[in-house]
């Protein structure tokens, strides 16, 4: 994927190979393959959650390195600085990701389940995990600003580690509370936040940062870009198929065995995608961001960490319990809502100007593998 600035026109999707042309496509026959070898595959689902390293799951963080890396590799780390400097992003995208978006999740999680404390407690955790991994694959396929999502990410990173414990004893007990409603506890460590971050964002983005910096050192810019760049690339969509049919896989049991659950569940995740989306989007364009950031912006938002919100409720609740169902249907409702939001993204370019004193935009593919 080539991570261009432009949506497809005609001419360009005639160029674009058939992985390009049937991403979604692919992704849905990831989706159906994982769980079709978690429910027709005995103990498969068993076998893939035993191989972990320090309670982390060793196919998924394999699965999200390989995603992950070579777009981060295509970050231009020396333009970070400008990005920190933009308060028309950074306030916007903390507010978002920080108070809007736990809030709205709590809010959902209430009207659409209020006879349903489990799954209610699960999906609030979602809410609280902000996304720091997967987010950086849609916002490269919706030709997002590269370098302003990896400054999000970190900065969502950072504040996971530190305001997570607190934002779920206050969504799940002090709130609660003050409403008159019930309340749940929730038992997660400082070290168990942070030791996902450090693997799922701090490996990659160390490897991508080495590689720029010893690549570019070694033989310069233009054959970094121009040779190395197109090399690796096409290993993020490969990564991104192996880590669903993973994913599904050590969930596809508990999924498919429950489908009733699983609509009661999907249908306040797909209002909260739909309303932090399309609420970002349009923040974004009436502060004047331009499309780049203000696709990043939306998907920095939209998007949960949901191996995060899966790890806690297991460690807290139990991997059989409500709580871990209601972590595992996240991806199952993220992953192709997300996939749709990137074509909507597209199709919405149309709508905004460049940034004043930004070049025009190169017309070319946005998901060249």
């Amino acid at each position: 994927m080539s991570g261009a600035t432009a949506p497809p026109t005609g001419s360009v999707a005639g160029r674009l190979s058939l992985v390009d042309r049937f991403l979604a496509v692919w992704i849905l026959v990831a989706m159906a393959a994982g769980l079709g070898l978690g429910r027709l595959v005995p103990g498969l689902g068993d076998a893939l959650a035993r191989v972990t390293v320090t309670g982390v799951s060793l196919p998924i963080a394999l699965g999200l390195f390989v995603m992950m890396y070579p777009v981060l590799a295509k970050v231009r780390f020396d333009r970070l600085g400008t990005v920190t400097r933009d308060k028309r992003l950074l306030v916007p995208s903390l507010v978002l990701n920080w108070v809007v978006g736990p809030a709205v999740m709590f809010a959902l999680a209430w009207i659409f389940l209020p006879d349903l404390p489990e799954y209610r407690t699960g999906l609030i955790i979602v809410g609280l995990a902000r996304c720091i991994a997967m987010v950086v694959i849609w916002n490269d396929l919706a030709c997002g600003d590269r370098e302003a999502a990896a400054v999000l990410v970190a900065l969502n990173s950072v504040f996971q580690v530190i305001a997570f414990g607190a934002l779920g004893w206050f969504y799940l007990s002090v709130l609660p509370g003050l409403l008159g409603l019930e309340r749940t506890g929730l038992d997660v460590s400082v070290w168990e936040i942070a030791r996902s971050v450090l693997i799922f964002l701090g490996i990659p983005l160390a490897a991508g940062f080495a590689t720029r910096r010893l690549g570019e050192r070694a033989r310069g810019r233009t054959w970094y870009e121009s040779r190395l760049v197109p090399r690796i690339g096409p290993f993020a969509l490969y990564g991104l198929l192996f880590t669903i049919v993973v994913l599904f896989a050590l969930q596809g049991h508990a999924i498919t065995s429950r489908p009733l659950d699983v609509v009661r569940i999907a249908v306040p995740l797909l209002v909260y995608f739909a309303v932090i989306w399309a609420g970002s989007m349009a923040l974004g364009r009436a502060v004047g961001l331009g499309y780049a950031k203000t696709t990043t912006l939306a998907f920095t938002a939209a998007g949960n960490n949901f191996e995060l919100a899966i790890a806690v409720a297991v460690a807290t609740f139990g991997a059989t319990s409500g709580q871990a169902l209601a972590g595992v249907v996240g991806p199952l409702i993220e992953v192709p809502v997300l996939i749709g939001l990137v074509y909507a993204a597209l199709a919405a370019r149309r709508f905004f100007s460049p940034p004043a004193g930004s070049p025009a935009p190169v017309e070319e593919g946005p998901v060249h593998v």
